[in-house]
């Protein structure tokens, strides 16, 4: 939902060589760890992944090197604390910890995410310096990021073997994952949960089905104009590789208004006991469903998102009732 709070993130055109340095050198370290934690993790069952992530850690690793041996040759020896988080533009990933399993697509897709995302970083940052031996080695660097790109096709060949490769999914599917499965999946959430309590209120104050709907209506499509302005400002997909603002946009807004939607449109019915009844089935299929793609897309264990989800849903949806009936 929008947010009135400070952006107080850099925008990534104000950094300095050495922070753009500085940061390269942090991001390197933070994806080495990662391709070494699902070396660890797939190492039992798949072995050959597991090499294939340890090689890519060493990669990130040399890569790290080089940007050090750079930077304390230019700046000296000490680095600005500058991470992705610090920066407007980045992706939020979820800390691979709070995995407590990796599915094979889920690795797919986070690579992907990870190798495409170094990648048009390194781009951009080699048009912002002016020095020439940090820009021959921010565009090197984007070269051999770009090499990595078939890396969860790697994965799909060890892990999934011939059966797998039949259904793999190319590079497009996970650019449209990215672009408008993951912001359409957050609005989806977001519009079913948010627009509970203001429905039932309405509903139980009034008793008047056709003023629940506008109700209902307003507080979906309010939602959805709130959520898609807040996704299509959160990067311009630049340094993410996301996509388009506008496309990321209009799929987290409308996504947003249809979950708002679903329990709204019952109070069409004229009888307000049915209309009411039928809403709340709608709910009740509308939580077990976000808690399904929690589980699913997410990579969330189905219990706690059953937990989060179903029961903050059912406690915002009695808030909604309590209210009416005030």
């Amino acid at each position: 939902m929008f947010s009135l709070r400070p952006d107080n993130r850099r925008p990534f055109t104000s950094l300095s060589e050495r922070e753009i340095l500085s940061l390269a050198v942090a991001a390197e370290e933070e994806d080495g760890r990662i391709y070494s934690e699902f070396a660890t993790r797939l190492a039992e069952t798949f072995p050959g992944s597991a090499a294939l992530f340890e090689g890519m850690a060493a990669e990130e690793d040399e890569h790290r090197r080089r940007l050090l041996d750079l930077y304390v040759e230019r700046f000296g020896t000490h680095l600005v604390p500058i991470r992705r988080e610090h920066v407007r533009g980045f992706m939020a990933r979820k800390p691979l910890w709070l995995m407590k399993s990796l599915t094979i697509e889920a690795v797919r897709q986070q690579v992907w995410e990870m190798e495409e995302g170094a990648y048009r970083f390194y781009m951009e940052a080699a048009k912002q310096v002016t020095d020439a031996g940090i820009r021959k080695l921010l565009g090197d660097l984007a070269a051999q990021e770009r090499q990595h790109a078939d890396a969860a096709d790697r994965i799909d060949a060890d892990m999934l073997g011939a059966a797998g490769r039949d259904v793999e999914k190319d590079a497009s599917h996970r650019q449209f994952v990215l672009t408008y499965v993951q912001p359409g999946l957050a609005g989806l959430m977001d519009g079913s949960v948010s627009t509970l309590a203001p429905v039932f209120a309405a509903a139980f104050a009034t008793g008047d089905t056709h003023q629940t709907f506008l109700v209902g209506l307003a507080a979906a499509i309010g939602a959805g104009i709130s959520m898609g302005f807040t996704e299509a400002a959160s990067d311009d997909g630049k340094l993410t590789g996301r996509g388009s603002p506008i496309k990321r946009g209009l799929a987290a807004g409308i996504m947003t208004a249809v979950g708002g939607l679903g329990h709204a449109l019952p109070y069409l019915i004229a009888d307000f006991t049915v209309a009411t009844t039928v809403a709340i089935i709608v709910v009740l299929v509308e939580l077990w469903a976000i808690a399904f793609i929690q589980n699913r897309y997410m990579q969330t264990p189905f219990w706690r998102a059953v937990l989060q989800v179903v029961l903050g849903g059912s406690l915002v949806f009695a808030a909604g009732i309590l209210i009416g009936n005030a």
